[in-house]
């Protein structure tokens, strides 16, 4: 049975001139049963809405973008200007993912519909490279991964990052990528092909070892240890690969414990930098995970609201505690510090949201002396895509 028959609403009326040429037939995938019908989201540009047993629970709302190129305000202190985001909604389901309150935009909650109602941009590459084709284009840095995962699973289906990857590379368009996703692996030899054109930064987000409490947290990743092996592969082939450690989870992933066994395994897998930090709790975000707590680790509840009661950082000191840690276990394995695609204004791995967040100090673990760290969101991270 192929992806058509899995319409939850077919398009009404004849497809969009070039949307046929654009992704071709729609590929045969096996072991799908029967959907119930159901309206589709009234997204500007919607195509059609598909729902599959391969992935159970989901549904994909595809569009037809009007633009892919999106423009960070000029008052951010993002080290960019420029990002594309193909999808948004996000399989990988992180309880405690910022960009949860991105799809509030679409009328959609920030919940179980961030994790189970993904938009698909079918023509994103197309009209990427139209718009990199414009005389007014100045090739500035663009930014991939910023608001919802560009390599999520969805990613193996619609194709939309090799189009992306030309289209940067043939304008001589600078880029970096940030994924939890292990399916970017298919994409190497392209990297390695577009480094020989443009700059290409890529980074993985992986902040902890604990495959057990990493399949609670963030249930549709690969494990840790998969994207272990991803860094390993990356600098294999010549690709410089910084870490995002983020989130470190207060009396969950922050004893000395677990900051010792991370750091020690992103240097045996040849992470060229690190940056590292704790939690951050905005809305949308805040109400998904504090639910998640009480239902996982409700002895934990209150001494997050405790932590967190200032809002969506925790509370000083505890950065700064944090943020000694993982000075001391990064300088023990001989890691650098940040990475120069993914720095704020500020610099990326001190005191502050983007290196240190929110979390408390951990079983096993000594505090260090305070040091106030700078309020506000990891500039990476400050999207709506």
């Amino acid at each position: 049975m192929r992806w058509e028959a899995q319409l939850v609403r077919p398009p009404a009326g004849p497809p969009e001139a070039g949307y046929a040429d654009m992704v071709g037939a729609p590929l045969p995938l096996a072991g799908f049963g029967d959907v119930s019908a159901a309206g589709a989201l009234p997204l500007p540009g919607i195509v059609r809405s598909v729902r599959t047993p391969e992935f159970a629970g989901m549904t994909f709302h595809e569009v037809l973008a009007k633009s892919a190129l999106n423009k960070v305000p000029e008052a951010s202190n993002m080290p960019f200007r420029w990002t594309v985001n193909p999808y948004r909604g996000c399989s990988h389901a992180c309880v405690y993912c910022f960009a949860r309150k991105t799809h509030t935009y679409l009328d959609l909650d920030a919940g179980a519909d961030f994790d189970s109602q993904v938009v698909v941009k079918l023509n994103v590459a197309e009209v990427l490279r139209a718009e990199l084709r414009k005389p007014s284009w100045g090739r500035q840095h663009v930014a991939l991964g910023t608001n919802t995962d560009p390599y999520q699973r969805a990613e193996g289906r619609y194709r939309l990052m090799p189009g992306i990857l030309a289209a940067l590379t043939d304008s001589g368009t600078p880029f970096s990528i940030l994924t939890k996703g292990t399916l970017l692996a298919r994409d190497v030899d392209r990297l390695v092909a577009a480094a020989g054109e443009v700059p290409v930064s890529v980074a993985l987000s992986i902040a902890m070892t604990n495959a057990e409490l990493s399949a609670a947290v963030e249930p549709g990743t690969p494990s840790p240890e998969a994207r272990f092996r991803l860094v390993e592969r990356l600098a294999g082939r010549g690709i410089d690969c910084a870490v995002l450690a983020m989130p470190i989870l207060p009396w969950l992933s922050d004893s000395d414990e677990a900051l010792d066994a991370l750091f020690a395994r992103l240097a045996r897998a040849g992470a060229s930098s690190v940056t590292a930090g704790p939690l951050h709790l905005r809305p949308g975000a805040r109400e998904w995970f504090m639910s998640w707590l009480a239902a996982t680790h409700p002895q934990l509840v209150e001494r997050y609201r405790r932590l967190y009661r200032r809002g969506a950082v925790a509370d000083p000191e505890y950065r700064t505690w944090l943020s000694g840690r993982i000075r001391h276990f990064r300088t023990l394995h001989g890691l650098a510090s940040g990475g120069a695609a993914f720095r704020d204004a500020a610099g990326a791995d001190g005191p502050g949201p983007r290196a240190g967040s929110a979390a408390g100090p951990g079983a096993g673990s000594a505090a260090g002396p305070p040091t106030e760290a700078a309020p506000g969101q990891p500039a990476l991270f400050d999207l709506r895509g």
